[in-house]
């Protein structure tokens, strides 16, 4: 039984050896059979020299240089193209996914499943970083109609055929949580540990994270091209309403002004049809949008021991 550890790398010139380290020493306890392959999603430290010198004496340890900055999920599906494991264990680098905990999920994986989920137990987030991530996973799974959970996130263990059927989804936006979640397969989730950050603050800005949250709605969902069309309707409803009201106002002689109320029912009228009508063309336009998609999710730069 081979496992692969895959890692996205950003910001961790500072604990990457600690984090190779505690790998080794935890994976080293069910097999020695394993690979680490760490994804450097062009960071502007020197995590890249610091995965290359763990790579000249290791050969267990894998390495992938993006071209630039790609976002976490596209190096976590980098990491997963060269992942050869019969397991594959995603996480985080910056050590708030313990690596202890591996073992753990590999054992309730063996009693039967395809997928282990490690749900956070107590975050070591912020208040505000909790709340929006709870607000985020709230709204995603109104829009996509699926079942979300804020305390589980990019940390598991897949078996290789579930890794096989997410790379052959052909999605330009990569979102690995939802992604894992489309492709179905027997799942269940244990709770774990969740360890403060070792160092630094997290890459995602607020407009990291409202850009990611939009661009995986639209990706995974077109109700919110739906909710449009609901919106039109409402308002050519309310126009129509509006319309026969002040149509009794004025055969009663109510309105005096010459003009008003086809003015007022027209301008009602006409902007809930072409909201309605965008809104149509809007869907048709979103599943061809997804369709004629073809560039490249990442560029490799380099690779080390692969």
């Amino acid at each position: 039984m081979k496992i692969s550890i895959i890692s996205p790398v950003y910001l961790a010139q500072s604990i990457i050896n600690e984090l190779v380290d505690r790998l080794h020493k935890s994976v080293s306890t069910i097999t020695n059979n394993y690979e680490i392959i760490l994804v450097e999603d062009g960071s502007p430290d020197k995590s890249w020299e610091q995965i290359e010198l763990l790579c000249l004496n290791d050969d267990k340890i894998k390495a992938i240089k993006l071209s630039r900055n790609f976002g976490q999920h596209y190096a976590i599906t980098a990491g997963l193209t060269s992942a050869t494991g019969e397991w594959v264990v995603v996480m985080d680098c910056d050590l708030q996914d313990r690596p202890e905990e591996i073992p753990k999920l590999l054992n309730k994986a063996l009693e039967g499943y395809d997928i282990v989920y490690a749900q956070r137990e107590l975050r070591q987030d912020s208040i505000i970083k909790k709340l929006s991530s709870k607000i985020f996973y709230k709204t995603f799974g109104y829009l996509t109609n699926s079942k979300q959970d804020s305390s589980i996130a990019n940390f598991g263990i897949y078996k290789q055929k579930v890794i096989t059927s997410i790379l052959s989804m052909q999605d330009y936006v990569r979102f690995f949580p939802t992604m894992v979640q489309w492709v179905g397969f027997k799942s269940t989730k244990i709770k774990v540990e969740h360890s403060s950050r070792e160092d630094g603050k997290s890459s995602y800005s607020w407009k990291k994270l409202i850009n990611l949250a939009i661009d995986n709605i639209i990706a995974f969902s077109d109700k919110p091209l739906k909710l449009t069309i609901r919106l039109g309707l409402s308002i050519a409803t309310l126009s129509f309403l509006s319309g026969i009201f002040y149509l009794y106002k004025y055969l009663n002689g109510e309105i005096k002004v010459l003009g008003f109320a086809s003015i007022v029912i027209s301008i009602w009228f006409l902007s809930g049809l072409i909201i309605f009508i965008l809104g149509i063309i809007g869907v048709y336009l979103g599943k061809t949008f997804d369709k004629v998609k073809e560039r490249p999710t990442y560029i490799i730069s380099e690779k080390i021991n692969l």
